[in-house]
This record gives structure tokens, C-alpha cells and sequence, in this order.
């Protein structure tokens, strides 16, 4: 697909957790990473994107890393109340991108905080992948590991058919209006929902996988920080 052909959108950042398996002082979106937060590095990627018109970043109400940002204050940036839950983060911020104008057939992306290290291309690849698609999908990874299926117990109940498994990474992009209903009904029903595209499966859709960067990660442990402060200084 042409780029001038690629869709405008909209994107929502969760940004309420508090990434407990860091051990850090603070939540993992605001450790430093070469120079900046993560978070800074998330937003920075999206904001240069010239088919964003604008995005939420849904926050604790006790966060008060987030007012020191240059972000903060953005003229793009709209401010959202993070929920208990990722879903009531997600619902809330497009709650608010509805407020600030967005439609109901409007495409919104919904990132990962602790994504940093999402390329132009992979958001590129998913707009033109997904532009004309009736549901919406995901970027994703093929699974390169043998999988096991195991028992509470550890013993191995069965080796999974890796070829047909994929890790669902982000952003993941959906139309507003449909998006928002499978998540507010998923929460409702008190259905269990690990992503936007899970509500959507929920749903009764069939979100489509795009294939991405494999080091698009989401920083999670110690050790992820780690790998991509490395990985970053090789790249410079």
C-alpha cells in the first residue's frame, strides 16, 4: 500500500501498572533508558507518525511521574484514568478519545508503555495490512520455540504444534466504536480479557495477525531493560 494511502488513527497507551516483577522504585514505564523513560521512548515513536491525529495515555490517579514528562503537556496527548484492570485502562481512553472527536469506524492503536522499541515499519505494516480489513488485527510473532503443555504437577502433558501458535505482541488496532463495545460487554460479563484482541474474540471476531519486529519486546523483568539498553548501544 502507497503511504499516502495509510489510514489516520488514533492510539491508546495503558499506562496504569505498576510492574511489580521490575523490583524498581518506580513502574517500569518511567525507568530511564538511554537518556529518557520507556515511556517517553513509546510516545515518541507514535507522536512522529504523521497519520496520528491523537492519543490517550491512561494513568494511575496516584502517578506522579508522569506531570514531569515533556509529554504531559503535549498538545496530542490526552490524559485518561487507568483502571484496576488493562481492559478499564483501554475503555477509559477510548472513552476520552470519543470526547476529543474520534468515531466510531476510526481505526485506534493501542500500544504497550513498556513497548519502546516499536519501529515506524511495524506501525506502517499494520495500517497498510489492516486499512481494508472488516475486524482488525495485530502485530505478532511466530512462536521459534518448542512448546509444552504442562500439568500442575510440571510433568509434560503434550508437545503444541508451534507452526500454528503466535505471540501477540502490539499495538493492536481495531475501529473504536467496535472495540469499545467487546470490552465494556467483556467486563461486564466479567469475561477474562488479556488484550484488546481477546475482548474482540470474545466478541465472536477473528482478529487478523500482521508479523512484526521480534524486538518490538515488552519490558516486563530486569533482564529485558538490560537486553535492550544493550541492544540500543550496538544499534549506535
Amino acid at each position: 500500500m502507497n503511504m499516502t494511502s495509510l489510514p489516520a488513527f488514533w492510539a491508546v497507551i495503558p499506562a496504569a501498572g505498576i510492574g511489580s516483577r521490575m523490583r524498581a522504585d518506580r513502574p517500569k514505564q518511567y525507568l530511564e533508558l538511554a537518556g529518557r523513560t520507556v515511556i517517553e521512548h513509546t510516545l515518541d515513536t507514535l507522536l512522529r507518525h504523521p497519520g496520528l491525529l491523537k492519543l490517550t495515555v491512561s494513568l494511575a490517579e496516584n502517578d506522579t511521574w508522569w506531570p514531569d514528562l515533556p509529554f504531559a503537556d503535549h498538545s496530542q496527548v490526552i490524559r485518561a484514568s487507568g483502571g484496576k484492570e488493562r481492559a478499564d485502562s483501554v475503555l477509559n481512553g477510548l472513552i476520552a478519545l470519543a470526547e476529543a472527536g474520534a468515531q466510531a469506524d476510526d481505526w485506534v492503536l493501542v500500544h504497550d508503555a513498556a513497548r519502546p522499541n516499536l519501529s515506524r515499519e511495524d506501525i506502517d505494516r499494520l495500517l497498510g495490512e489492516l486499512a481494508s480489513d472488516d475486524v482488525g488485527g495485530l502485530l505478532a510473532v511466530p512462536v521459534k520455540d518448542t512448546l509444552k503443555r504442562v500439568d500442575p504437577y510440571g510433568r509434560i502433558e503434550v508437545t503444541i504444534d508451534r507452526s500454528v501458535v503466535w505471540q501477540a505482541y502490539t499495538p493492536q488496532m481495531f475501529k473504536l466504536g467496535a472495540l469499545r463495545l467487546a470490552l465494556g460487554e467483556a467486563l461486564a460479563a466479567g469475561a477474562m480479557i488479556t488484550d484488546e484482541a481477546s475482548a474482540m474474540e470474545w466478541a465472536g471476531y477473528r482478529p487478523r495477525v500482521v508479523e512484526g519486529r521480534s524486538d518490538n519486546i515488552k519490558i516486563t523483568r530486569p533482564e529485558d531493560l538490560v537486553w535492550l539498553t544493550q541492544l540500543w548501544h550496538k544499534r549506535r
